[in-house]
């Protein structure tokens, strides 16, 4: 809750229109995750959605996991974002269930890691690893499957830290949630 929303929770209240929640999405593909800055909160999938309740924009969010850092700089991003936008008193709601999962990242989303040298999630957060079989991790710089994991964690929780054995780059892979 933010300050003074007590006292005027209806300011800037007004019926919503079409052309605003596809404006609002808008915004938000312009809003970047602060640990990966190429993809966007909706390349992501944590904006789960959009609509308008109460004269207010409503937003709903699911987190990448429950304890991820950046959680609430994303959340005042969006806030920020979409209030510059126009958008008055825009109200966020964070969800946790159904739980985010890699899935929901867009296919340019996952070209964007890709891109910036980052690995995507290789295949979906199917059972398959509990039965032994293993994914193909592709390097993004050369796109070999001749990669190795060197550690479990890349540079923050959600990526485990690889090296391609035929260009000896490392990289860091986006782990399937």
């Amino acid at each position: 809750m933010r300050p003074g929303e007590l006292i005027a929770s209806d300011r800037g209240a007004r019926p919503g229109t079409t052309t605003d929640v596809a404006h609002a999405w808008e915004v938000l593909g312009s809003v970047m995750d602060p640990e990966v800055p190429v993809v966007s909160v909706v390349d992501l999938g944590i904006v789960r959605g959009l609509d308008w309740q109460d004269g207010h924009l409503h937003v709903v969010v699911t987190p990448t996991y429950s304890g991820c850092p950046a959680t609430e700089v994303i959340e005042q991003d969006i806030l920020h974002a979409l209030e510059h936008a126009g958008f008055a008193a825009p109200q966020l709601e964070r969800r946790l269930t159904p739980a985010w999962t890699t899935d929901w990242i867009s296919d340019d989303g996952r070209e964007r890691l890709r891109a910036y040298g980052i690995a995507p999630p290789a295949g979906s957060t199917s059972k398959r690893s509990l039965l032994g079989e293993k994914d193909d991790i592709c390097c993004p710089q050369c796109g070999s499957a001749h990669t190795e994991r060197l550690s479990e964690f890349g540079s923050t929780a959600c990526k485990a830290l690889y090296r391609c054995v035929d260009c000896r780059e490392p990289f860091d892979y986006f782990k399937c949630i």
